[in-house]
């Protein structure tokens, strides 16, 4: 049975909600799940779930939490015993096949990155971020764990986004788009016009670049950045969505007969945020890492905690490292 190790206080929420998730993803799936932190404090929120030893749970006791304000380098350097560290220590040592966390992402990618190392070929982890289109979900790569980046590092991110695409999402042969501020390849800064030369020649189904209007339009399955430009766009896409949807219903509720319309159109409502909800996808896989890391949002819910469970449980059962591995030494060869 395959066993995932949670750290269990990463999060806004942490440990209630982590906990939460993680009981409601051991009943339904077949999976044994070690929650990484203060053994007493996570005894204590396991209280409210009289099976959770029946289900495969068991904890491991790590007293250290590294903070959203902390500097990440730092904080896991005075804290050894520190819950993401214990856990990702867990994966390296093979005593559990994948570490999902939601605390601090940079803390998350630098624990890992120590813990595992990286596969060959690979010089930088990446995150791989499902977002919504008009026709289907696409990734965006990276999402926030390389601020700065070389044109190598790109190539490598749609490589590896490209697999995670067809595991995940069960696109045969996906379109990848370059990130840039014009269609030419001749626009944008050195990076992507030199990240779009590579990419050019690569075995990839390169469509060459797109704009920021076009990443939700369905255009490209993988849409490929920097970390600083992914994690822009993916806040300010978050706070689009909550300032188009408050602002909307509070149109519908302005007047009698907007307010029946409201009412009406409250399904259609569900299922847009459905569409848009991050928990829907639960988290993002740590591409590039020797072996399974997925990181969450901080504000993640039990919802989105369970659902990142079970992707850490899918990518665990279908060969996806050496999946990667296999993109990346092709995409290599052919940029000889």
């Amino acid at each position: 049975m395959i066993r995932i190790a949670v750290d269990a206080m990463g999060g806004d929420h942490a440990p209630a909600a982590v906990v939460d998730g993680a009981v409601s993803a051991a009943r339904h799936l077949a999976v044994r799940l070690a929650l990484v932190g203060p053994a007493d404090a996570l005894e204590q929120v396991l209280t409210s779930h009289a099976d959770w030893r029946a289900l495969g749970i068991e904890l491991v006791d790590a007293p250290e939490v590294v903070g959203m304000a902390e500097a990440p380098a730092a904080a896991l350097r005075r804290k050894p015993r520190a819950s993401i560290r214990v856990a990702a220590d867990l994966v390296a040592r093979r005593e559990a096949a994948a570490l999902f966390s939601a605390g601090h992402t940079g803390a998350t990618v630098l624990a890992a990155h120590a813990a595992f190392g990286m596969i060959p070929g690979v010089d930088r982890p990446a995150l791989a971020a499902t977002i919504p289109t008009r026709a289907r979900p696409a990734v965006l790569v990276d999402a926030g764990a390389n601020a700065d980046c070389r044109p190598q590092h790109l190539l490598q991110f749609a490589a590896m986004g490209g697999v995670y695409a067809r595991v995940a999402l069960g696109i045969d042969r996906p379109r990848v788009g370059l990130l840039s501020i014009g269609e030419e390849e001749t626009k944008g800064n050195e990076l992507t016009r030199e990240a779009h030369r590579l990419l050019k020649a690569s075995p990839l189904n390169f469509i060459g670049n797109i704009e920021g209007r076009e990443i939700y339009s369905g255009i490209a399955d993988v849409v490929v950045c920097d970390g600083f430009t992914g994690n822009v766009v993916l806040k300010t896409s978050e706070g689009l969505v909550d300032a188009v949807e408050t602002l909307l219903g509070d149109e519908l509720r302005g007047t009698f007969s907007s307010h029946v319309g409201y009412l009406l159109s409250r399904r259609a409502f569900r299922r847009f945020r459905r569409r848009v909800d991050y928990s829907e996808y639960g988290g993002a896989p740590l591409l590039g890492a020797a072996q399974l890391a997925i990181v969450g949002h901080g504000r993640s819910s039990a919802k989105a905690v369970r659902n990142a469970i079970a992707v850490a449980y899918r990518f665990a059962t279908s060969d996806f490292l050496h999946r990667v591995e296999h993109e990346i030494a092709a995409a290599a060869v052919a940029n000889r």
